[in-house]
């Protein structure tokens, strides 16, 4: 298969610098400043005149999401609406501060500044925190295949610097956290950047040796990569099904961090598991061909799995993660999978595929199984499982499962902090009824499609070794999410989650 000659750049960084000061926005060296207004409220004090008077025409105002701006004192002032004051919270902060970046960008702004709002029920930190990741979000650009955009004088795309402005005495406690939420932030952008990436490029080994130059570069974390023939020898027969359709080599890609200043004294060996399916066409059962590119992003679980652990890593949070990728393509061949086939997982369960399209439950019960016989002591499988979630809940939550009461209640908070919001769907006996198999143990897509998504968590539920486990159904939210920082393309989805988990954990 034919790889495109790109340009180096394997892990994506934010081109912009973060600095968090105390004194006055006006009083900042940025071309634009952004202030937010909140509807049936006056004015921050301070404001220019000019300022003033495009609050007082009524073009700036203080609905959620209204934008404005106008010139003054030499620079470009942004007038963002962030709503009722009493609803503020980090998403709505994320969602304003993007909107300002994009209209920076528009005035070809290259050093913006925020004020953080003042007297809201939320934290200056919360506030900051999602200012930061939605400025960070929103000035991520797919530009691998865009070699020649800067020689075509096309320089106006990123932000050089971010300024938050808060109150006095807040710079200290404010910086570590706003520098944490960057640094999360940029594991969604490198996360996106392997989502974006076509199917001839990311193929199972470039995302292999991804994770190896992950680990190379980021103290604390190690990778092994096995191969087919490993693969097989562990037993991992339903992985082996799915990846014997391709040419491609299939790579079970492992990565432990260990922190360097030893664990938080009783948290977890923390098992991520993701679904790295690199182009899903299906395989015998073949997808319909409208939105088959999108296949690309079967991949996405995986993608936030290796985004999570770079940034716990790089955070340096004092918990020892595990994290599991099974990566192939799913495809249509003479020796790939057949409806009807049976196949044996590293468990020991058998297997009936009645379609070979439910190939990501094949792949993730040999992924749960080899995360418990590594040690994991609490597993999270993230995943684009089914496209019954999108229809369940679109794109504003994605489905969570479990087993747990306690591991649900921690992703849900965790959900909620990172704006990577959750719904916890149900898992009830009377659903292993549908995953009973005819002439296996279990059948990985029965006939009657009634509760997919729950169905497909149930399945999984077979592979988890009894250990606390969380399974996360992200396919409404991989991609194309339509907020202002992640609108098209891969979302990143997932990573800032699975980081505020961690830190839950620690």
């Amino acid at each position: 298969m034919l790889a495109l000659s790109v340009r180096s750049q394997l892990l994506w960084r934010s081109r912009v610098d973060l600095a968090v000061l105390s004194s006055p926005a006006a009083e900042q060296a940025a071309e634009a400043i952004a202030v937010g207004l909140f509807e049936g409220d006056a004015p921050p004090a301070g404001l220019p005149d000019a300022v003033l008077a495009l609050i007082a025409s009524g073009e700036a105002r203080g609905r959620f999401k209204a934008l404005a701006h106008t010139h003054a004192e030499g620079r470009r002032w942004l007038l963002v609406g962030l709503g009722e004051r009493e609803r503020l919270e980090g998403e709505r902060m994320r969602v304003a501060a993007a909107l300002a970046h994009r209209r920076a960008i528009e005035l070809a702004g290259r050093t913006l500044c925020i004020r953080l709002p003042e007297g809201t029920r939320a934290t200056a930190e919360e506030l900051g925190r999602a200012l930061v990741e939605g400025v960070t979000l929103a000035d991520y650009r797919f530009e691998r295949y865009r070699a020649g955009i800067e020689e075509d004088g096309d320089t106006r795309r990123h932000l050089d610097a971010l300024i938050v402005s808060g109150e006095e005495g807040e710079r200290e406690q404010l910086t570590a956290a706003l520098q944490a939420a960057k640094v999360a932030a940029e594991a969604a952008n490198e996360a996106r950047e392997l989502q974006n990436r076509p199917g001839n490029d990311l193929t199972p080994t470039a995302l292999a040796e991804h994770a190896r130059a992950l680990a190379a570069s980021v103290p604390g974390i190690s990778a092994e990569v096995e191969g087919r023939a490993a693969i097989l020898e562990r037993g991992m027969g339903a992985f082996a099904a799915v990846a014997q359709g391709s040419e491609q080599e299939p790579a079970l890609i492992t990565l432990r961090y260990e922190p360097a200043g030893g664990r938080a004294p009783g948290s977890p060996l923390l098992g991520l598991i993701g679904k790295a399916v690199t182009f899903d066409s299906g395989g015998i059962s073949l997808k319909a061909g409208a939105r088959m590119a999108e296949m690309k992003f079967d991949m996405s679980g995986g993608a936030a799995v290796l985004g999570a652990i770079g940034a716990i890593a790089r955070l340096q949070l004092p918990i020892a993660v595990l994290a599991v990728l099974g990566a192939t393509e799913n495809l249509p061949s003479g020796r790939a999978l057949k409806p009807g086939d049976i196949v044996r997982a590293m468990n020991g369960r058998t297997i009936e595929v009645s379609n070979t399209d439910a190939e990501g439950r094949l792949v993730l019960a040999d992924c749960l199984c080899h995360a418990a016989a590594l040690g994991a002591e609490l597993l999270v499988d993230v995943a684009t499982l089914t496209g019954a979630v999108t229809i369940a809940l679109g794109s504003t939550f994605a489905g969570l499962m479990a087993n747990d009461d306690q591991l649900a209640e921690r992703l849900i908070a965790a959900g909620e902090r990172s704006g990577e919001r959750l719904w916890r769907l149900p898992l009830d006996e009377e659903y292993e009824e549908l995953v009973r198999g005819r002439y296996a143990e279990l059948d990985n897509a029965p006939e009657g499609r009634k509760a997919s998504t729950i169905v497909g968590a149930t399945f999984l539920s077979h592979f988890t070794s009894s250990l606390p486990w969380a399974h996360l159904d992200i396919a409404g939210c991989a991609w194309d999410l339509g907020r202002p920082y992640a609108a098209k393309g891969g979302s990143g989805f997932g990573v800032r989650l699975l980081v505020e988990l961690a830190r839950s954990l620690c």
